[in-house]
């Protein structure tokens, strides 16, 4: 049963309460991000492992990213599920509500190779990238995550910041690309159309996600999201500036966009598949628009920062997350795109229609046309925030 649009959805959130522009705001954590007291070796930091004694997990995720229960909230069935397999006591907590904000909450401890007083937490591909280069993270042992190496996605392979896959491993992903109301407007198939179409002047809306909009602008220009030269992002960042100083672009977004969208407010947008897959569930002419210059493909990833005390079951659930019937339970419920093979399958047995949804479910030509934004070292992150904050005006 597809669930109803929420007030703001996991992928809003991330920009929602601290936003992109947090990057600038919150100068002395990401300045110091790079600096020889925060940066953390294998070596130099070593975790110890108390799974064997110690059948206890704490899991730290998004609100609205794990299935729940209709007739009963507490109950989260899958994570039961697992509980009851397994014997290993989940503390399941909603307590990351933005990348930057989390990141703030933990930079000290992991700094300081600390405890953070969790075993798995869940971010989005850039952070996870930051914190992988920052040396952060453990590698999980491959030998105790067989259902991922049989089952993650084949677009999910050799990310580059995670080439061998041993530490970050998907939870959910998503796209962003076009969408747009056919109450209110006529069909839009690509970002050029977006940017000077003069029927959509003004009502126009896009991304305060910087590599979201960004993304799509480099593909629309023929250059590649996944690597790119600085050249080639000043020329999509001033294709983008044309857009706003001509009044084509109302306003940059988080997932507030829907409800415009919804009402037909705003004709057209940069946007994510799990908002439009609710929202055109409530009505069929809104639709998600795959543009022939490609997509973005993002992730928000599991991973065991370092101390955390209880590596091998978090790699159990980790496992446990990529058997197909379990994956497709998860997906029913949070309709983002689902990352493990086989699950389509065990989801026509859930919801046909799902099933058959190639936002949750992505077909190989679409999967071909999606990218994941390059990997940015420190300065270039500092350096393509700042000079897409200023043309967004944030």
């Amino acid at each position: 049963m597809r669930t109803p649009l929420r007030p703001l959805s996991r992928r809003g959130l991330l920009t929602g309460t601290l936003g992109s522009a947090t990057l600038l705001t919150m100068g002395g954590s990401l300045a110091g991000c790079g600096t020889k007291g925060a940066q953390q070796t294998e070596t130099g930091c070593v975790s110890e492992d108390l799974s064997g004694t110690e059948k206890k997990l704490a899991f730290a995720n998004w609100p609205q990213y794990m299935d729940v229960d209709e007739k009963d909230e507490s109950k989260r069935p899958s994570l039961d599920e697992f509980i009851t397999k397994t014997g290993i006591q989940v503390t399941y907590t909603e307590d990351i509500n933005d990348n930057n904000e989390f990141f703030g909450k933990v930079q000290n401890q992991l700094a300081a190779c600390q405890s953070t007083d969790r075993d798995i937490i869940v971010l989005t591909d850039w952070m996870a990238a930051r914190m992988i280069r920052l040396g952060w993270i453990q590698k999980l042992d491959p030998a105790k995550i067989p259902n991922v190496q049989a089952n993650l996605l084949p677009s999910l392979l050799n990310r580059p910041f995670d080439t061998e896959n041993r530490i970050s491993i998907p939870w959910q992903s998503g796209l962003a690309g076009l969408a747009y109301n056919g109450n209110v407007t006529k069909e839009l198939r690509t970002v050029d159309e977006l940017l000077t179409r003069p029927d959509l002047k003004g009502k126009v809306t896009a991304l305060s996600e910087m590599r979201d909009t960004m993304g799509l602008l480099l593909g629309s220009n023929g250059h590649d999201p996944a690597n790119f030269t600085a050249a080639q992002f000043d020329d999509a960042l001033n294709k983008l500036k044309k857009a706003v100083d001509s009044g084509q672009i109302r306003k940059f977004t988080g997932n507030d966009y829907a409800p415009d969208l919804a009402k037909g407010d705003i004709a057209a947008c940069i946007g994510w598949s799990g908002d439009v897959i609710q929202l055109s569930g409530e009505d069929e002419k809104v639709r998600f628009v795959a543009p022939d210059s490609g997509v973005m493909l993002f992730s928000d990833n599991m991973m065991v920062p370092n101390k955390a005390t209880h590596r091998s079951n978090a790699e159990a659930l980790i496992n446990y997350y990529y058997e197909p019937a379990v994956a497709a339970k998860l997906a029913a419920y949070v309709n983002y795109i689902c990352p493990v093979k086989g699950a389509q399958a065990e989801m026509e047995k859930i919801d046909p229609e799902l099933a058959a949804n190639p936002l949750i479910f992505p077909d190989e030509a679409l999967l071909s046309k999606s990218k994941v934004f390059m990997a940015l070292d420190e300065k270039q992150e500092r350096e393509y925030e700042g000079k897409f904050q200023q043309v967004i005006g944030a």
